[in-house]
């Protein structure tokens, strides 16, 4: 079936879709006619449970370990509620640092911030966290992404810095090949510095939050 039917059938988006696909957590197979993505009834399948497990909040992570039978169910499923727990008493921390500021008659314009992010720093001390929990899953998706271009840019480095070598020591090189290569070379490191701009824009602006909705 095509992506708009899985669309349909799953309930989530097609860049959702895409964005699984990704990551590796499913792969549909190509028509060999015009190499264009056949979903079965067996990719339906995995995105929902895919889907089921993110609305649990369940790092991508897991869900790949899960997939590959790295760990268990079971054993996913208690770490959570786990964290759940943990967070649960995070938040209650939160709902009464609030409480304490509407007792305190707290206002905006004569708030004295000093004193209650001094108490943020004790808790934190004492590992109660004050941020939001799915940054995680940005940081690590932003990590392949910077590491790869990192790589490859470093790679061209290297070509420019032979090509450069080359024409030092060896006068039969030919100058116009070898800035011509160096040009081409400059140009590719250019677009992956641009390509990378680009991933890390789609993922700050919302790209794993829309897939984590799911």
């Amino acid at each position: 079936m095509k992506i708009n039917q899985v669309e349909e059938l799953v309930g989530i988006t097609k860049k959702n879709i895409r964005f699984y696909e990704e990551q590796g957590l499913i792969s549909p197979e190509r028509n060999r006619d015009n190499g264009y993505r056949e979903y079965s009834l067996k990719d339906v399948e995995l995105l929902n449970k895919i889907k089921l497990l993110r609305r649990l909040d369940v790092p991508l992570d897991e869900i790949r370990r899960l997939e590959i039978e790295e760990i268990q169910m079971a054993e996913c499923l208690d770490r959570h509620i786990s964290h759940f727990t943990h967070r649960q008493k995070e938040l209650d921390i939160m709902k009464e640092m609030c409480k304490e500021m509407i007792d305190a008659g707290e206002e905006f314009s004569t708030l004295k911030a000093d004193s209650y992010l001094e108490d943020m720093l004790k808790q934190e001390k004492g590992g109660v966290r004050f941020m939001d929990v799915k940054k995680t899953d940005i940081k690590r998706t932003k990590r392949a992404p910077i590491i790869a271009a990192t790589v490859t840019i470093l790679f061209f480095i290297c070509m420019i810095a032979f090509m450069c070598w080359s024409e030092l020591n060896d006068p039969e090189t030919p100058i116009g090949l070898a800035a011509f290569m160096v040009v081409i070379f400059l140009a590719v490191i250019v677009g992956v510095l641009l390509a990378l701009k680009q991933r890390l824009k789609e993922i700050e602006e919302g790209e794993i939050n829309e897939a984590s909705k799911y």
